[in-house]
């Protein structure tokens, strides 16, 4: 099973969501308000009980909706937009790419598990010290991921490839 691509099948990505995701707006928004609003709304079980689930259909609908709520961007020469488009490179020809990134990619992913198991053991023992911690530590491998992208992203645009997506659109 190829868990990143049954991720993006899971959040329907498809061009036009891509491109409005490499506006900046949506990557940092994404990268520094998703997992924290989903804590957040887990943890919110303390408080209200069941009610929770609003506030986590909530977060999980701001989840899938940010890469769909933010216009094109002007311009795609950032360091995020660069991630973004990087990923969708990744996600589409991940065996033309060098695999140095390929390793790069799958251990970086893998270093976010034990962060994301104290989070969950934390949030499942009202321990808010291991929530944050393992928060934080699962988001750190997310962010050196974003910027490996970036590397493919370059790699790829010197390799004369066009970004999946992107052959048709004017940006």
């Amino acid at each position: 099973m190829d868990l990143f691509k049954a991720t993006e099948r899971m959040m329907t990505m498809d061009d036009r969501s891509w491109l409005r995701h490499a506006n900046p707006l949506s990557g940092w928004t994404r990268m520094m308000t998703c997992l924290p609003l989903l804590v957040l709304a887990i943890w919110s079980r303390a408080w209200i009980g069941a009610w929770a689930l609003v506030p986590v259909t909530l977060a999980l609908v701001w989840i899938w909706a940010n890469p769909r709520v933010f216009p094109p961007p002007r311009r795609l020469d950032n360091w995020m937009s660069k991630g973004v488009l990087g990923e969708r490179v990744f996600l589409n020809h991940r065996h033309e790419i060098a695999p140095h990134h390929r390793r790069a990619a799958v251990v970086l992913s893998g270093l976010s598990l034990p962060g994301a198991a104290i989070m969950v053991w934390g949030l499942w023992v009202f321990w808010w010290e291991g929530a944050v911690f393992g928060m934080i530590l699962t988001a750190l491998p997310k962010i050196w991921f974003v910027d490996r992208m970036v590397w493919v992203h370059d790699d790829w645009l010197r390799a004369g490839r066009a970004i999946p997506g992107l052959e048709k659109q004017d940006v």
